[in-house]
């Protein structure tokens, strides 16, 4: 038995593991927010970190790493392969597009000193950040045109 793999195909250790690195820099970094902004901690002299905030934003950065090396691998065995089929290329470039944003952003956040940077920054990129799971099901679930290719003994003649 011959197994054929579509072009631009993940195989299926490959797309868990797009899934399992996507699903923890999402949550990773979801989980940051809901401690930075929500669950504050009201020390002696005020608000003060939640002790666990850092330790989202070590796992949030160690997933973001391994989300830049995925993207890497996509890039080389599925977005170059899959692009000249000209499926789903509005969804795929969107999301690369996104990712490229979230990196560019992520790389500012550590960088840039000045605070209303800063500011600005960091709610582009967590904005962005929460939106992308709806750009990837937009992107692996959206159904596609099909379109039948006419034989050339149905084709109108000229």
């Amino acid at each position: 038995m011959v197994i054929v793999k579509k072009t631009g195909s993940l195989g299926r250790p490959r797309r868990w593991a797009l899934y399992i690195v996507g699903a923890g820099v999402w949550l990773s970094g979801g989980l940051w927010l809901l401690f930075h902004y929500f669950l504050v901690k009201q020390g002696e002299f005020g608000p003060s970190t939640n002790p666990l905030e850092p330790w989202w934003l070590k796992i949030h950065g160690a997933f973001a790493f391994a989300a830049v090396w995925m993207f890497g691998l996509l890039w080389g065995i599925h977005i170059t392969k899959a692009w000249p089929n000209r499926r789903r290329r509005w969804s795929g470039g969107m999301l690369t597009g996104v990712f490229a944003l979230l990196i560019v952003s992520g790389y500012l956040l550590y960088y840039v000193g000045d605070e209303k940077g800063r500011a600005v920054v960091s709610l582009l990129h967590w904005t962005v950040g929460l939106s992308c799971p709806l750009f990837f099901l937009w992107h692996r679930l959206r159904l596609q045109n099909r379109r039948i290719p006419q034989s050339k003994h149905l084709s109108p003649k000229h």
